[in-house]
């Protein structure tokens, strides 16, 4: 059995001998109760195995601002702010924080996270560390959109293209 959130996936487990099904004969907690121990025995041959089941930590997925989606990189979020805060009074547990809050977020919204979301708390946290650090990542954005205006500084942090 997989547990992916709230939802429960049963996996029948295959004997390593004979591919055959297998019984749990014995299960307890194991490693501080971040898995469960299950000693097994084949029904067709008896061999007998233990396995270690543990939950797996949901895929968090970015939706991007063309519409696509790609996986959560939390290095590379980290390496922006790291960027945005380089020679600020940011500390790397401070930038660590923020990553940790945006992945919390990713996971309590079913895994799936804008980018537009993330560009959002990464400025709120900013605004209340750093007000520098904040304008150097609110520079990074690519545009202000509506979700991100209220946090974003008052006018443009880039200048304007003065059209033809």
């Amino acid at each position: 059995m997989l547990v992916l959130g709230l939802v429960v996936k049963w996996v029948d487990v295959i004997c390593p001998e004979c591919q055959a099904e297998t019984r749990v004969l014995e299960s307890r907690s194991a490693k501080e109760g971040s898995s469960v121990r299950r000693r097994r025995q084949c029904t067709g041959c008896g061999h007998r195995f233990t396995t270690f089941e543990r939950a797996s930590a949901p895929r968090l997925t970015v939706e991007k601002r063309d519409g696509g989606h790609q996986p959560f990189d939390a290095g590379k979020l980290k390496g922006a702010l790291a960027r945005a805060a380089h020679k600020r009074s940011v500390s790397p547990a401070q930038i660590a924080a923020i990553v940790r809050e945006v992945e919390a977020e990713a996971v309590a919204t079913g895994g799936v996270i804008s980018a537009e979301r993330i560009g959002q708390l990464c400025l709120e946290r900013l605004a209340r560390i750093d007000r520098g650090a904040y304008l150097q990542f609110a520079g990074t954005l690519p545009e202000i959109t509506p979700e991100i205006a209220p946090f974003a500084p008052a006018g443009s942090v880039r200048r304007e293209e003065e059209g033809p």
